[in-house]
């Protein structure tokens, strides 16, 4: 292993696992100095100094505060997309993938088809869903305009046609547009689960995405759900990334609305993770 490798991860044991520090170390000299796997493992001739020197150091002071790699790093891959990631956006995960790829299976090969993104973030979902579904009109709103402004980017970087729109789906109107499909990751963890946490996440991450009250950990499901019952196509379909402790509640929930063919999926970790629903 290369000197620089071990060096890393010995100032990161205090913070981290072993196996996670040699990770981070790993991708930081992949990722930002342009380090081969023949040279992780040998290259001892290769060296970091001087500027790049300070850089590294600076990196690993950011990770010893338990800041997030990806936002270090500046992004994160999705799906075989690359998407820039900051302190305004949510870190893309591969549960959302899942969620990704259902809607792809369903309607990848429409020749015409009306997406709706509400609360977009790094416009993973929106800018994916651009790509892998044929002939698709994609929107996206956020509540957020740093968000809008990194997954605007996000779409240029990865030549995705997206429409982003900044709203506020709690205050949000019924419009006259109509969707095949809507969709959405909003914030639905509760204020109670913030001490099971990792401080990665709880300190670094941006609480407007994250977070509801315990009193209603539904209120964006709900708000959206309603508002999907005006905006969505015959036959459209609403899906969501859902909270693993309220499956059973959300599919009541959109029952309750009228809506048919509740579908809850696991993820795969064996999680309740994602629901689908048609509009009655």
């Amino acid at each position: 292993m290369h000197p620089i490798v071990n060096e890393i991860r010995d100032a990161l044991r205090e913070n981290y696992p072993d196996s996670e520090a040699l990770a981070l170390a790993k991708m930081l000299l992949v990722e930002v100095f342009g380090f081969s796997t023949l040279e992780l493992y040998g290259g001892k001739d290769k060296e970091i100094s001087g500027k790049r020197r300070d850089v590294l150091d600076e990196m690993i002071r950011r990770l010893k505060k338990n800041e997030p790699i990806q936002y270090i790093i500046g992004t994160e891959t999705f799906g075989g997309l690359t998407f820039e990631v900051d302190k305004c956006v949510l870190i893309p995960r591969p549960e959302t993938l899942e969620l990704v790829h259902w809607i792809a299976d369903d309607y990848g090969q429409n020749v015409s088809c009306r997406i709706l993104d509400i609360g977009t973030g790094s416009g993973c979902i929106a800018v994916s869903l651009a790509k892998l579904v044929r002939g698709a009109e994609v929107e996206a709103w956020d509540v957020s305009e740093e968000a809008l402004q990194v997954a605007g980017r996000n779409a240029g970087r990865n030549e995705a046609d997206v429409l982003f729109r900044r709203k506020d789906v709690l205050t949000a109107l019924p419009e006259e547009s109509r969707y095949d499909v809507i969709v959405s990751n909003p914030p639905y963890i509760a204020e109670k689960e913030k001490a099971g946490m990792d401080a990665n996440v709880l300190e670094w991450e941006p609480s407007l995405a994250l977070f509801v009250s315990d009193e209603d950990p539904l209120v964006f499901y709900r708000k959206i759900a309603l508002l999907a019952q005006e905006m969505l196509a015959e036959e459209g379909s609403l899906y969501f990334e859902i909270n693993q402790a309220y499956g059973r509640e959300t599919l009541q929930m959109l029952e309750s609305l009228g809506y048919t063919q509740v579908e809850l999926r696991k993820d795969a970790w064996g999680n309740d993770r994602m629901v689908k629903a048609k509009r009655s």
